[in-house]
């Protein structure tokens, strides 16, 4: 007995009352239909250049897989997967999705209501799934950019840790240092050396990547520099023992340059290393102008068994030696021409102040040079060494 027939007899009965004589009838349970189970079909992958992507793009409304014809590897796999139709979800004449059927459980053809309704539900499905993606792709984004972000949190706290906190005293010479990092930290570092002897090392280098891992090659190749500085008194033999030492475990394409120069404050003898490192200038007090201090080497962590030549010059009193990294040449104007080394070494020859002095004024050039709204595109490190007049 139906639901109907039930509450058409209840009716009737309400009606004229019910008749008394009238046995109650045993209902009968209605017979339970259960729907065939469902699963999921097989998942298709389609390649971006795949030709049916093309066809399903400018296709308007269902279409049907049997009836194609295409030279398509994803078509070979819909008809394998037994896909009867295809409705292309279009937004804004974009192809976003795909609504793949298999054959009716009926087994009877898609009529044409049903390809109408087929029509009708990708119409207003196509705009949902877009939005939907968007807000995915958003949420993507956003993790991406807070896991960035996270890195470099913390690459710029390991280089803050490891950065001198202060600039030391040297009796008869005056040191500054400036050191402003990118949004995405580079791997530069300087540091102060004190040796044997009453000897004073000056370190300066860049680590060739951004971030977590060159901040972590740099904590590396500071660490490995003052163990082997204060065991080996010459600047190339340190270089040599540290690249060495870092060339197995350095990660891929990543490399240090490097400046290392010890001073014997008594006499002004500066002898020097450079492994691959922006060539510092020296000012004289006597006839002006800014010289480079030239001494041939590899970068470090790119080959083992590296030699670096050594090279040394006495400071006279009131003579000056700039060391600083690429971020300060390689600045750009908005005009994308960059500040370069023969403006730099201009300038260091031009300018007669002392070590404060001389990175503020080149901090004002620069900012002259590259505008109000240019970006910094790279770690900045500036180190100055002045002898005084009276030493």
């Amino acid at each position: 007995m139906t639901t109907q027939e039930r509450n058409r007899q209840g009716f009737w009965q309400s009606l004229f009352g019910r008749d008394e004589r009238q046995e109650p009838r045993e209902e009968i349970p209605e017979p339970v239909v259960e729907a065939p189970s469902q699963e999921p079909g097989p998942e298709v992958e389609i390649a971006p250049n795949d030709p049916i992507v093309a066809y399903f793009a400018s296709a308007s409304g269902v279409v049907e897989i049997d009836k194609l014809d295409l030279d398509s590897p994803a078509l070979r796999a819909m008809k394998e997967a037994d896909i009867k139709v295809v409705v292309p979800l279009v937004s804004q004449g974009e192809l976003i999705g795909l609504l793949n059927l298999g054959p009716r459980l009926s087994q009877q053809e898609y009529s044409a209501d049903d390809r109408k309704l087929l029509n009708d539900l990708a119409t207003q499905t196509a705009p949902a799934v877009q939005v939907a993606q968007l807000v995915r792709q958003q949420q993507q984004q956003a993790q991406e950019r807070e896991r960035i972000e996270q890195e470099l949190r913390v690459a710029r706290l390991i280089q803050q840790t490891l950065l001198p906190k202060h600039v030391p005293d040297l009796p008869g010479y005056q040191l500054a240092a400036y050191y402003q990092p990118a949004r995405e930290v580079g791997g530069d570092f300087y540091d102060f050396l004190e040796l044997d002897n009453g000897h004073f090392g000056l370190v300066v280098g860049d680590v060739t990547d951004k971030g977590v891992p060159a901040a972590l090659v740099m904590a590396t190749t500071r660490t490995m520099l003052r163990a082997s500085a204060q065991r080996l008194d010459s600047p190339g033999e340190v270089l040599k023992r540290v690249n060495d030492v870092i060339v197995p475990d350095i990660p891929p394409n990543m490399f240090i340059t490097c400046l290392y120069a010890i001073l014997d404050p008594a006499t002004g003898l500066l002898r020097y290393a450079n492994a691959g490192h922006d060539l510092p200038y020296r000012r004289r007090t006597a006839g002006g102008g800014a010289e480079e201090l030239r001494a041939t080497g590899m970068p470090l962590g790119l080959l083992p068994g590296m030699s670096y030549e050594e090279k040394e010059i006495v400071l006279e009193r009131g003579d000056s030696v700039l060391f600083y990294s690429d971020g300060l040449v390689e600045a750009h104007d908005p005009q994308r021409d960059m500040f370069g080394f023969p403006r730099l070494q201009g300038l260091v020859g031009a300018h007669r102040s002392d070590g404060p002095a001389m990175v503020n004024f080149l901090l004002s050039e620069l900012a002259r040079f590259t505008g109000e709204e240019w970006e910094q595109e790279d770690d900045i490190t500036l180190v100055t060494l002045d002898r005084s007049e009276t030493a």
